[in-house]
């Protein structure tokens, strides 16, 4: 039994829509909301006569904001000072608190929770990207803890302090990685010298599809962003999706997220992740044997500079940006080493490993460490883990 009283967010939050018509503004500083807790981001600006909406939701800082369609993933923030007067589509519905009961910058926190997000799920039907909007009745109906000010504020301290030291341990891996990088694309330009490939010359696709049974069970994977590699994910009953296929990944494979791909959302798949599924999303490409390394591709790949390729090859913007269809990608043109200095280069990287490995092991627990705290603190335990 929590020892914090248990409130319907409703109480204490209210929809507070500042709504401004499109016809009033010139330029509309777009902002966009991640999922899975990660707060809010920049979009570039647009042109309200580039689009259809007839009017978008002005934002305040200190208010509440949520993805109707994507609540149920995490697309749930705080908006903070950085994008006050920024603007979303009339899809995001914003909230404002009573300031005398609850502080916005503790419903972020306790938001940022995977229990909060499968609650959300619950009051949103289908499953998938099938899955319904949650409307701001729903997220208004979800029941949360509810402190005094005064302990809201100790927590959002000490879990802002937990934060910053996170953030530094990031920053300081980040800057040793770049320089691993820029390593990696120095010698990939000096090896490769005037060599100029299409991707296709090197790769190719090949897909391993397979049909979906109702009862059969497909474990599956995700690509994290930014060069964060792939994870394994819980399995799922193929009766809890409305796919009639699933690609399965093998050792080596390089998997392209189609929608993310762009932002380094792709990577060779490492043998423990063998055999298990993606969605029809995602595609996947061998190396083309006596022509390219998978082992020196999974290097390049992670790198910004081959994003920046990916990126040249798909029209938009943000989130508006196309999907990566394997045409575009195999299309690519780079400079490229023979396969004898791609393995030379790899020799040359396996110096670093011990010390990759190492910072990958920190990162993961550095990763960790914030979820495991907000579980412990909104477990019956409370704060007092955060005081020892």
């Amino acid at each position: 039994m929590s020892r914090w009283p248990i409130v319907e967010l409703g109480e204490v939050l209210h929809t507070q829509i500042d709504a401004v018509e499109s016809a009033e503004l010139e330029t509309v500083n777009l902002a966009g909301v991640y999922g899975f807790g990660r707060g809010l981001f920049r979009r570039e600006p647009i042109s309200p006569l580039d689009t259809t909406y007839k009017r978008f939701h002005r934002l305040n800082a200190g208010d509440f904001v949520i993805s109707t369609p994507k609540a149920w993933e995490g697309a749930i923030a705080r908006i903070p000072e950085e994008f006050d007067g920024w603007f979303l589509s009339s899809v995001f519905p914003t909230f404002r608190a009573n300031p005398d009961r609850l502080d916005t910058r503790y419903l972020d926190w306790y938001c940022k929770r995977e229990a909060v997000w499968t609650q959300l799920q619950g009051k949103a039907k289908g499953m998938g990207a099938r899955r319904e909007s949650v409307s701001p009745a729903q997220f208004l109906s979800l029941n949360i803890p509810l402190p005094s000010i005064d302990e809201q504020q100790t927590i959002i301290a000490r879990l802002d302090q937990l934060a910053d030291k996170v953030r530094q341990v990031n920053e300081h891996l980040d800057a040793i990685d770049a320089v691993a990088a820029a390593l990696l694309i120095s010698l990939h330009h000096k090896f490769a010298a005037k060599r100029i490939v299409r991707l296709g010359d090197i790769i190719e696709l090949f897909e391993e599809s397979v049909s979906i049974k109702p009862d059969g069970e497909y474990p599956q994977v995700g690509v994290r962003g930014f060069g964060g590699g792939l994870f394994a994910k819980a399995a799922l009953a193929g009766t809890e999706t409305t796919y009639r296929a699933f690609n399965r990944l093998y050792v080596d494979a390089i998997l392209l997220s189609q929608v993310k791909g762009w932002e380094g959302a792709l990577a060779v798949c490492p043998p423990e992740l063998s055999g298990m599924f993606v969605s029809p999303e995602y595609r996947t490409f061998r190396c083309k044997p006596s022509l390219a390394s998978p082992a020196y591709l999974g290097e390049l790949i992670r790198t910004p500079w081959f994003w920046s390729l990916l990126q040249a090859a798909t029209r938009g913007v943000g989130a508006r940006r196309e999907r990566t269809r394997p045409e575009q990608f195999l299309n690519i043109e780079l400079p490229m080493p023979e396969l004898d200095k791609q393995l030379k280069i790899v020799e040359i990287l396996s110096r670093q490993n011990k010390l990759k490995q190492r910072h990958i092991a920190i990162r993961e627990a550095n990763q960790a460490l914030i979820p495991a705290t907000l579980e412990r603190l909104f477990s019956d335990q409370g704060i007092k883990s955060l005081k020892q």
